[in-house]
């Protein structure tokens, strides 16, 4: 969760005392990487610089939207226990990649990521297989650049024959940052915030043939791409399912529902979304509860 420093994090700055740390050019206090804003990349920061454990619980209570009263709205209410699960941290937010951007026609209708059906309010995009890992990135979204402009597009197919940082963009999508004829280009891009997330919560789509023997289940409008689902069993603890390159996870353990879910995205965030039924009809979007931080 990034956030620039506002009036509610005054009291936190002065309870954590770490006014002296370096001013940055936007001048935020809390700001131990230097890029303007305060998130977990910083509390990981400010604990290998030592800082001492109660300091970091009270910057940890600031970022999570608990302790001081700040939250974002559209979170929802965060557990006690929410956390921020580093080893499953991909990067960075805002990293920058780098490669060769091409062109086809599909990715709407049958994609890899199995994401139909896929609004045409999208533009759409296919991923090499290094970055697509295992569908980790499947549903990620992604701004694109080229040497005419920027646009912004939803990873739903793969790119078999890509080196890492290559990507294929739908046809009618590439001539708005290159050429056409050129083919092939060079091209930037990195991960934002999936925009249909911002006033939703997460949803969830189950697989055709899932019963309360074997389910596939599929989380979708994601703010960020999910790394890691979690189930709450009949003892309390969570049992991770495991994920098919299709983008669906999959399990004969689950039973009947309504299930508990814990889901972590690639930065680390985590949520708990409660109350999810089981369906039979793949056709059916179930609505979740909750969204992950900004």
């Amino acid at each position: 969760m990034k956030r620039f420093l506002t009036a509610s994090a005054a009291a936190v700055v002065t309870a954590i005392g770490i006014s002296s740390v370096p001013a940055f050019s936007a001048g935020v206090p809390m700001d131990f990487t230097g890029d303007e804003r305060v998130d977990v990349f910083d509390l990981i920061c400010a604990r290998e610089s030592g800082l001492e454990a109660e300091k970091l619980r009270l910057m940890a209570d600031f970022l999570l939207g608990v302790g001081d009263g700040y939250r974002d709205e559209d979170v929802g209410d965060i557990p006690n226990d929410f956390t921020i699960d580093e080893s499953c941290i991909l990067e960075p937010k805002g990293t920058i990649h780098t490669g060769d951007g091409t062109y086809y026609g599909g990715g709407y209708v049958g994609g890899c990521a199995m994401l139909d059906p896929v609004s045409t309010d999208y533009w759409i995009v296919a991923m090499n297989l290094a970055d697509y890992n295992d569908a980790q990135l499947a549903g990620a979204y992604l701004e694109v650049t080229g040497e005419l402009g920027t646009i912004n597009m939803l990873v739903t197919d793969l790119l078999p024959e890509g080196k890492k940082g290559d990507l294929d963009l739908y046809v009618d999508a590439f001539p708005l940052i290159a050429p056409k004829e050129k083919g092939r280009v060079p091209v930037s891009w990195k991960i934002i915030p999936l925009d249909t997330a911002e006033n939703a919560p997460v949803c969830y789509k189950w697989k055709e043939g899932t019963t309360e023997f074997w389910c596939g289940v599929q989380v979708r409008n994601h703010r960020y791409p999910i790394t890691k689902l979690e189930y709450l069993n009949e003892n309390g603890e969570f049992v991770e399912i495991k994920r098919r390159p299709y983008n669906y996870f999959e399990s004969m353990e689950m039973g009947k529902g309504p299930f508990t879910f814990r889901i972590t995205d690639i930065y680390g965030q985590v949520i708990i979304d409660e109350n999810i039924p089981l369906s039979t009809d793949d056709t059916e979007i179930i609505q979740g509860h909750v969204q992950f931080p900004k």
